[in-house]
């Protein structure tokens, strides 16, 4: 990382999704701060990645489906004669494309960076976040499920401390905290959950539950897969695996409590009683901020707290009866292995089923619940200790890749996605079975 007071340059992968045009709003703000060297999207809005580049004047696309490449020049062309420029004054950026695109650009040693932001969605983000970081960058993350589903692959990736750094607005939180006191006096790690567009309500309320009631969250504004996690309460779940594995709290030292106006984003509590909380009103700018400033703050990231109005804070225990998803998650976690990256695979197909309509809102837990009992009746691999994976990268002081050739009898990338397989494989067939039942 380059010395404070010097421009740090940043990769946002996922540009045009909700994290993506929230740190491009906050790069805009503070151009004396941070500039934008490279962008990643999955290729469903070429028209927006093309103003992007173009206003930021990055060197370098990446679009993950390749058919889209030829449709991206064209956009940027479209978008530089829109915004004034004449017949070739505008510099074309590099145009990387298909499904490694993002991972290329992640780990790229020819392009200056010194962050990468991780802003995409689901697990496709696990091999950009592991070379970012072998590529010695900053990783702001915000893709959680990259964590989750390859937790000891990331963390014997990261070189030196505070390379990784949480973006996810309750992590954040819990980083702030924990500044506080050493890590030998911290007792609980506390995540609050807004509880969601249905907190109060029984399963048996859940039953008829649609699409479009789902995605109403009343505090955050978040992409569609987001959203409905942070309904079913799964979102806290990854994030209760998240924090685990960020902090190194063991399991049983981490609770989630309902907390419905997001003003507190998540506490710690010490030895001695004492309990800090870091409380702001609900703006991602403000995690993605500090995560791409790291350690420092950026002055005006986001509105404070107004003290001169009455207001109530509320804090409710977790009804885990009707969501049960933190509670399953909770298993996974403890499980390890594989057993994580099952648990987020198995969510993410029964999401995708819900939206289209081929799953009831129940269904989803349920189905990932049942996916997650035969993972572990067909037996879990267990994870090897961080420090094993990290001695077996290193050969004659150079960092290998992760593959099992490298990692013998350790948790590996293929294992990872070879689990994510089978997970959603199986996930789909149980949908196909209930839709059809």
């Amino acid at each position: 990382m380059r010395e404070t007071g010097v421009v740090r340059d940043v990769v946002i992968l996922g540009s045009t999704g909700s994290i993506g045009t929230q740190a491009v709003d906050v790069v805009r703000r503070n151009p004396e701060r941070f500039r934008v060297v490279g962008i990643a999207a999955g290729g469903g809005d070429v028209g927006l990645l093309a103003r992007q580049a173009l206003d930021l004047g990055v060197e370098v696309v990446a679009v993950a489906r390749a058919s889209a490449a030829q449709d991206l020049q064209l956009a940027f062309y479209a978008a530089a004669q829109a915004a004034g420029f004449s017949a070739g004054e505008a510099r074309v950026p590099k145009i990387l494309a298909g499904p490694d695109a993002a991972t290329e650009l992640a780990g790229s040693t020819s392009l200056p960076c010194d962050v990468v932001l991780n802003g995409m969605t689901g697990s496709l983000g696990l091999a950009p976040t592991l070379a970012a970081l072998e590529a010695g960058r900053t990783l702001a993350l915000a893709n959680k499920e990259s964590l989750v589903a390859g937790g000891p692959l990331v963390k014997a990736a990261v070189r030196r401390p505070d390379q990784l750094v949480p973006v996810d607005s309750e992590h954040s939180a819990l980083a702030q905290c924990l500044r506080g006191g050493r890590a030998d006096e911290v007792a609980r790690l506390v995540l609050t959950a807004s509880g969601g567009p249905f907190r109060g309500r029984s399963r048996a309320d859940l039953t008829s539950v649609t699409p479009e009631q789902a995605l109403a969250h009343p505090t955050w504004s978040m992409g569609p897969v987001v959203t409905v996690n942070s309904a079913t309460l799964m979102n806290k779940g990854l994030e209760l695996i998240e924090a685990h594995l960020l902090f190194d709290v063991p399991y049983d030292r981490i609770d989630v409590v309902v907390h419905p106006q997001s003003l507190v984003h998540s506490m710690v509590a010490f030895t001695d009683g004492s309990t800090l909380a870091q409380a702001s009103p609900p703006d991602m700018r403000l995690p993605i901020s500090l995560a791409l400033g790291w350690p420092d703050r950026v002055p005006g990231a986001a509105s404070a707290c107004d003290w001169s109005t009455a207001s109530t804070w509320e804090f409710e225990p977790l009804d885990e009866s009707a969501f049960p998803s933190v509670g399953l998650a909770r298993r996974a976690g403890a499980l390890a292995g594989t057993a994580p990256a099952v648990l987020n695979a198995a969510n993410e197909e029964c999401v995708e089923a819900f939206l289209a309509g081929r799953l009831p809102f129940l269904g989803i837990v349920d189905t990932v619940a049942a996916v997650l009992d035969g993972h572990e009746q067909d037996g879990v691999r267990n994870s090897p200790a961080v420090s094993d994976v990290r001695e077996s990268l290193t050969v004659s002081g150079v960092r290998n890749s992760l593959t099992v050739s490298d990692v013998r009898n350790s948790l590996t990338l293929a294992d990872v996605l070879e689990a994510e397989t089978w997970a959603r494989d199986r996930a789909r067939t149980l949908i196909s079975g209930s839709s059809t039942a």
